[in-house]
């Protein structure tokens, strides 16, 4: 494993569970768990410095920006995790983020609207997976696959709300 692969993945530990109400944040935690689908989350976390070159530093309206030459040179970055739906997804939501306004003023005043601003805190028992679906994770993931978000399961909606803290389990 490479140091780069190291700092990312201790990164991704830092940020995770902290309740954030940043937006490129937001974006950055919601690239991690979009790339996570399929894969460990370790994987996906450990690219997070590939992932801050390749997308703008998480600048949403820039990633949202892109165009399909830049789009095919992302996927064939060696460094990159090479999935073109998940590349595309990554474009897509930062243009579904765009969207928002005047609905909601930025990214994090939509997702935290879901919880009426509160950290949503849920009693799990210990045996039950990080990923499994909430009602929560389930509502969300819904929402915003009908304001166009790609590649927005449940399972996947469900880890960016844990990572952005939107949700705590106790």
């Amino acid at each position: 494993m490479s140091e780069n692969s190291r700092e990312g993945i201790r990164e991704y530990q830092r940020l995770f569970g902290q309740a954030t109400h940043d937006d490129q944040q937001l974006f950055e935690l919601l690239v991690v768990a979009v790339f996570q689908a399929g894969l460990s989350w370790r994987v996906a976390a450990g690219k997070l410095p590939v992932f801050r070159r390749v997308f703008a530093n998480f600048e949403i309206s820039r990633v949202a920006a892109f165009d399909e030459p830049e789009i095919e040179k992302l996927m064939q970055n060696p460094e990159m995790i090479r999935n073109p739906r998940k590349i595309r997804a990554i474009v897509s939501n930062a243009r579904a983020i765009c969207q928002l306004p005047p609905e909601f003023s930025d990214f994090a005043t939509y997702l935290w609207h879901f919880t009426e601003q509160e950290v949503w805190r849920k009693s799990v028992e210990p045996d039950v997976p990080l990923n499994q679906p909430s009602s929560l994770g389930t509502t969300v993931a819904k929402d915003m696959k009908k304001r166009g978000f790609k590649f927005i399961g449940p399972t996947t909606t469900q880890l960016l709300l844990l990572a952005a803290g939107i949700i705590q389990r106790v």
